[in-house]
């Protein structure tokens, strides 16, 4: 969630250090004595933006992610941050694994100098190349479970395989499939398990909901990719991400519907051993590569599968996007005087002052004001306003999800929010408009048709205000992870009983 920078300073100040600490055990070179880097952005996340950088000596171009020392509040925070940086070099030498050229550290940062990956994001690949059959879907799933065997064997669970931690390295037909993002990453011991709940709402293993972890989620992560990529839509789905987890927990896998019918039978068998609600029972990464649908070229057909595929794919791959980026700049631009008690209402249920508020904060938060919900619908209010699905609530989900649905859809925001996409100010937002402002949000490059075709009512091609207004008006859905009902149940929850 990105936040306003007034906000952040001062919740800087009252949650975290006063001075920043050093997050590696040695000092470093100076970043910019090696590198230049630009001001172009290619992607944001929770803690950290990553750019273009160019190193001097030879002209090559990197990408350098980098995280501001002020969003780390706590030595946890720093200690995860130093952890990505081992396990990003652990694993640098694998052909599927994005390098890492060098770390450096500042006052201020850290810095991550990595190869840079310009060839799109995998289902944004497949959905270009127009076509996709069985054959080549398995030949993916040998490369992505490849690295999940590397990692494991190497003592690394990744935690947060997702299509969009999948690039390809360059735009060429022949292009190496390339992992990033460890930032979820965490070094294991044989028999160890993890309480933590992290990872993507689609991609997350019932143990994880569960807490008691280990590295059989990510071989329900990669299954999960691979029913996706066959059939246009995850395995378990629903219109919020509480309902998703309640899929994953309690759903079953369909194979009845199209375009199972048409699919292999050794499909169908993998899928069903790595999805299986038993980690004990799943397969395991290697067996995975054993399988005959992975092994053997006849097993799995080449016969395209139904373009309808492609469709949905294209279509989950995208939607909401602009929703979601549109409430990021609504909640930005809202004033003291309207966010009200709810700073110091963050700061009563941070117990810890960790700039982040956790499971086991938000129940005892709960409990503190009378609160009688069970756990399941706190796990739900949980995963409603966790919108970066790190396991944690920061400030920024914590307003987003707190505020009253009136602030969210006052007009005045709405037209801020047009405005903010309407860079030309010509009363539409086009779909290079929208393909800018998700690469300023750190989406990346997208194919944003089948969204644009969702919310342009008139099928001009562009989006007006009432269109926009529509869509901003309409009910949640599960990659906004927000609803009416959700919104007023965490306010609710909240609030009642402190005035706030």
């Amino acid at each position: 969630m990105l936040e306003r920078e007034e906000e952040t300073g001062k919740m800087s100040n009252d949650c975290g250090a006063s001075k920043f600490k050093n997050v590696m055990p040695h000092e470093t070179p100076d970043l910019k004595e090696d590198y230049v880097v630009e001001q172009k952005v290619l992607g944001k996340g929770h803690l950290a933006t990553t750019y273009v950088c160019t190193h001097k000596a030879t002209g090559k171009t990197y990408a350098c992610k980098t995280i501001p020392k002020a969003k780390l509040f706590s030595q946890e925070q720093y200690d995860d941050v130093w952890r990505e940086i081992q396990i990003v070099n652990h694993l640098s030498e694998h052909p599927n694994v994005a390098r890492i050229q060098g770390s450096y550290e500042d006052k201020f940062a850290v810095h991550l100098v990595m190869e840079l990956c310009r060839g799109g994001e995998l289902f944004y690949r497949i959905t270009q190349k127009g076509h996709f059959s069985e054959r080549e879907a398995a030949k993916l799933m040998k490369t992505i479970v490849g690295v999940v065997e590397a990692c494991h064997s190497l003592g690394v669970i990744h935690r947060d395989l997702k299509p969009e931690n999948f690039l390809f390295d360059t735009r060429a037909t022949n292009a190496t499939i390339k992992v990033i993002d460890f930032g979820f990453s965490v070094f294991f011991k044989p028999g160890q398990t993890f309480s933590d709940i992290v990872g993507t709402c689609y991609y997350m293993a019932p143990e994880v909901l569960h807490k008691q972890s280990g590295p059989e989620v990510d071989v329900w992560s990669a299954g999960v990719i691979l029913y996706t990529l066959l059939r246009g839509l995850p395995p378990f789905w629903a219109r919020t991400e509480s309902g998703v987890c309640k899929q994953i927990l309690h759903g079953e896998l369909d194979f009845s519907s199209n375009p199972w019918p048409n699919i292999s039978g050794s499909a169908k068998d993998l899928i069903k051993k790595m999805l299986d609600k038993d980690p004990k029972k799943r397969i395991s990464a290697h067996e995975v590569l054993c399988h005959p649908w992975i092994v053997d070229d006849s097993v799995a057909p080449d016969k395209p599968l139904d373009p309808a595929v492609l469709t949905r794919l294209k279509h989950f791959s995208t939607m909401n996007k602009l929703k979601k980026m549109a409430l990021r700049v609504i909640v930005e631009r809202l004033s003291e005087e309207e966010i009200g008690g709810l700073k110091e209402l963050f700061k009563m249920i941070d117990e810890d002052n960790s700039g982040t508020i956790t499971f086991q904060e938000l129940k005892d938060g709960l409990k503190s004001v009378g609160s009688n919900l069970v756990e399941s619908e706190i796990k739900s209010l949980m995963d409603a306003a966790d919108i970066d699905n790190n396991g944690t609530i920061d400030y920024g989900e914590f307003l987003a999800a707190t505020l009253h649905l009136n602030k969210m859809e006052r007009e005045e925001n709405l037209v801020a929010a047009f405005s903010y996409f309407d860079k030309d100010g010509s009363g539409y937002i086009t779909i290079d408009e929208v393909q800018q402002a998700c690469t300023d949000f750190g989406l990346g490059v997208l194919h944003l048709d089948e969204m644009i075709k969702e919310i342009d009512q008139d099928n001009d091609g562009r989006i007006n205000y009432g269109e926009f207004v529509t869509m901003m008006r309409k009910g949640g859905d599960p990659c906004v992870g927000r609803s009416r009902n959700t919104n007023g149940n965490l306010k609710t929850s909240l609030l009642n009983g402190l005035g706030v």
